[in-house]
């Protein structure tokens, strides 16, 4: 992974399009290795992206920006960082550090969940056992424990997801749309399901079960890109299947969001509609 940034006098140049010189980083295992300092020898806001290009850079951080440039640094595979300030060598670490600790903080949710579906697992089967629920009463709390297993499903997901983020190294994603597509997606059908089930909501979770056609499709055209990247560049292959390993991740999830609304549902009627 190369990082580039707008540089002048350690501080990001504030003018994407007059910069004189990019400071470049090389990252490999999430931390630098090297930097150097690259004159633009004068080229101007069409040609920078270009140059960076040239340069083997595919991350940029910098300060002001306009649309045109954004566009030429899209075409070129450069992912952007804009309308950032301050030292350059912070700004840097700064994005390395911060994918580790969001990838950190998901494995320590992930716990946190293991602890919660314990605990609403114990006070399901106090009731069971004290309050002998019958009919609707007895349904609500069958339903509940079938739930909190796919949502402890969910969290191991998500650490999953967390780790192998862990190992790319920082490197930017191929298919970055369609991954944060199903990520948005996924996060989505698990909000309602729960939501239909706190508001015994059977036409939202009939909604939740719809949407998973939708990431299910999506996931089939990440794998068929990648499936081509392969093809194309035979030595990104464990990088493709890492972006492929996560893709899967986020359809499962949203395989558990549609189990919970299938619950919810049964929970209301008596039903258990299965997918």
């Amino acid at each position: 992974m190369k990082i580039a940034v707008t540089y002048e006098n350690g501080q990001i140049f504030q003018h994407f399009g007059h910069t004189e010189m990019f400071k470049v980083y090389e990252v490999e295992d999430n931390s630098i290795k090297n930097e150097s300092i690259i004159p633009t020898l004068g080229s101007g806001h069409g040609a920078l992206a270009g140059f960076l290009k040239l340069n083997n850079v595919d991350t940029l951080i910098c300060g002001g920006i306009g649309e045109g440039a954004k566009n030429a640094l899209a075409d070129a595979g450069i992912k952007l960082y804009g309308g950032v300030t301050g030292d350059a060598d912070s700004a840097v670490k700064a994005l390395l550090e911060g994918e580790i600790k969001l990838a950190a903080a998901a494995i320590r949710i992930d716990q946190e969940i293991d602890r919660k579906e314990r605990e609403i697992e114990s006070m399901c089967l106090k009731l069971l056992l004290q309050q002998q629920p019958v009919a609707r009463d007895l349904r609500v709390i069958s339903a509940a424990l079938k739930m909190i297993t796919d949502m402890e499903r969910i969290g191991d997901q998500a650490e999953d997801i967390a780790e192998i983020v862990q190992f790319l190294a920082g490197r930017s994603a191929e298919n970055d749309d369609l991954l944060r597509e199903m990520a948005r997606l996924t996060i989505h059908m698990v909000t309602e399901s729960v939501d239909a089930y706190v508001q015994r909501d059977t036409m939202l979770a009939e909604t939740v079960i719809a949407e998973d056609d939708v990431v299910d499709n999506a996931f089939d055209e990440v794998k068929r890109r990648l499936i081509d990247k392969i093809a194309a560049h035979p030595d990104d292959g464990e990088y493709a299947l890492d972006l492929l390993m996560i893709a899967k991740y986020f359809e499962r999830i949203g395989d558990h969001a549609t189990n919970i609304a299938e619950w919810v549902i049964f929970s209301v009627t008596g039903v258990h509609k299965e997918g």
